[in-house]
């Protein structure tokens, strides 16, 4: 008989420990074509039914859409990203903090919830003394499972 035990959950420390640790020296358009092509080789093997998007300073870099997603996860990466842009934290670390605080993202931001979501799968590109230049985003599995896929590409590609 085999038990399975809940995912655990990240707290807010972990979190932020993940936006310190996974920060760029510079982040250009074929890091943006590497990172993604990364991310939809690792969805490939999982079969995962995802999304994924790269943007930088408004500019779409990179972009897919592999079996089983659906125009739904262009728009939840849409509102995600939005997060990211707006706060310069990971989608999932603002929902965190609101969690945290004994409320949600949607009852106290005072955001439209039809333009904002702080669901997991929207991280920051951040760069070495610049800052926030853009996100990476991936929309199609559960919320922490979106989060858990960007940062393993991450921490991937950062080791180089």
């Amino acid at each position: 008989m085999s038990t399975t035990t809940p995912e655990s959950v990240p707290s807010v420390e972990e979190l932020e420990a993940q936006e310190r640790r996974l920060v760029f020296r510079r982040f250009t358009h074929d890091d943006a074509w590497a990172l993604g092509s990364l991310l939809v080789e690792l969805a490939r093997e999982r079969r995962a039914p995802v999304a994924i998007d790269i943007h930088r300073a408004g500019q779409q870099l990179f972009h897919a859409a592999l079996p089983g997603s659906t125009p739904d996860n262009d728009a939840w990466i849409a509102r995600k990203r939005r997060v990211v842009e707006r706060y310069g934290a990971a989608s999932y670390l603002v929902g965190a903090r609101f969690r945290a605080k004994g409320s949600t993202f949607e009852d106290s931001s005072r955001l439209d919830p039809d333009v904002y979501a702080a669901h997991g799968g929207s991280f920051p590109v951040r760069v070495e003394d610049v800052g926030v230049v853009g996100a990476v985003t991936v929309s199609g599995l559960p919320q922490l499972q979106d989060h858990r896929l960007v940062v393993e590409a991450l921490e991937r590609f950062l080791k180089g």
